[in-house]
């Protein structure tokens, strides 16, 4: 699609253009608001949603697995709230694949306002906004829980990345489960209030999505792992590089901690983590804390 399509588009129930996946489903909305375009009905779908003040370590992984999910074709839904369901349009939007948003409010109401370039970007690149709120209709709480029920209904299989053990994310959730979809949480340190949600999840029956290959055999596609479960890449760098760098994981760790396992100095391990950084293979994530990036 060329150019940002803004026309709003009224579809009924018993318009054919009302997604096939909610006229299965009791509950739905009569009538929907769509800008742009509405998920393909024959097309594998899956939603990426969580908590909007969400974790670093989230965000990279909400972004991760939408962009594996979208690599592979499955069309990645959500709600555009901040936090994970930013990252899961993004990571859509990376793969050069088209995403869709289902909002609170109005689709020519852009909230939060905060995503105008984000809201531009679905539209720009084939995506759609949907909402079952008439135009002009400002976000209100109580139209939350309406819109998940929506994200749920559009998906075959939601994600949960990061969910407190109260929270919007959650009732997704439920309602995936009630409507005979599969539900997958992201894995969590049990430490974490961010977690909570997810292992609850898990714990209740979810399938835990502990790579985004897991969610791609919901559609009988089984890529090879090009690296296995705590494997580093062979870059071809320096020995105390390489060495730095097999210290790197997807969960950020402090200084002390690389320098315990390398036997290098503080200053030389800042400095090779400092190196790693520029070459794209490091990220500081907090204070003295360190990810990898590829």
């Amino acid at each position: 699609m060329e150019g940002k399509q803004t026309e709003i588009r009224k579809i009924t129930i018993n318009s054919k253009e009302y997604p096939k996946r909610l006229k299965k489903l009791s509950g739905m909305p009569k009538e929907l608001y769509v800008i742009g375009n509405l998920p393909e009905d024959n097309a594998p779908t899956a939603a990426v949603v969580g908590a909007r003040m969400c974790s670093a370590y989230g965000k990279r992984q909400a972004h991760c697995y939408a962009k594996v999910l979208a690599e592979y074709g499955i069309q990645v839904i959500s709600g555009m709230a901040l936090g994970i369901d930013t990252q899961g349009h993004l990571g859509a939007l990376e793969a050069k694949r088209p995403t869709y948003a289902v909002l609170g409010s109005g689709v020519d109401v852009c909230y939060p306002a905060a995503n105008r370039k984000l809201y531009n970007q679905i539209l720009e690149t084939g995506g759609g906004i949907i909402s079952e709120f008439p135009p002009g209709m400002p976000p209100k709480a109580g139209h939350f829980p309406a819109r998940n029920r929506i994200i749920s209904a559009l998906a075959d299989v939601v994600l949960i990345v990061e969910a407190r053990e109260r929270s919007g994310s959650l009732i997704t959730a439920g309602f995936a489960l009630d409507q005979g979809k599969a539900v997958y949480a992201l894995p969590g340190q049990v430490d974490q209030t961010l977690s909570q949600g997810c292992n609850q999840l898990i714990f209740d029956g979810a399938g835990i999505a502990w790579c985004p290959e897991i969610l791609l055999g919901e559609w009988g596609i089984f890529p090879e792992k090009k690296e296995t479960a705590g494997e580093k890449k062979n870059l071809g760098l320096a020995r105390d590089l390489e060495l730095v760098y097999s210290c790197l994981d997807l969960r950020p760790e402090n200084l002390d901690y690389f320098i315990q396992k390398t036997g290098f100095s503080a200053g030389k391990t800042s400095g090779l983590l400092m190196q790693l950084q520029v070459l794209g293979l490091a990220s500081e994530v907090g204070r003295q804390h360190y990810v990898r990036c590829k």
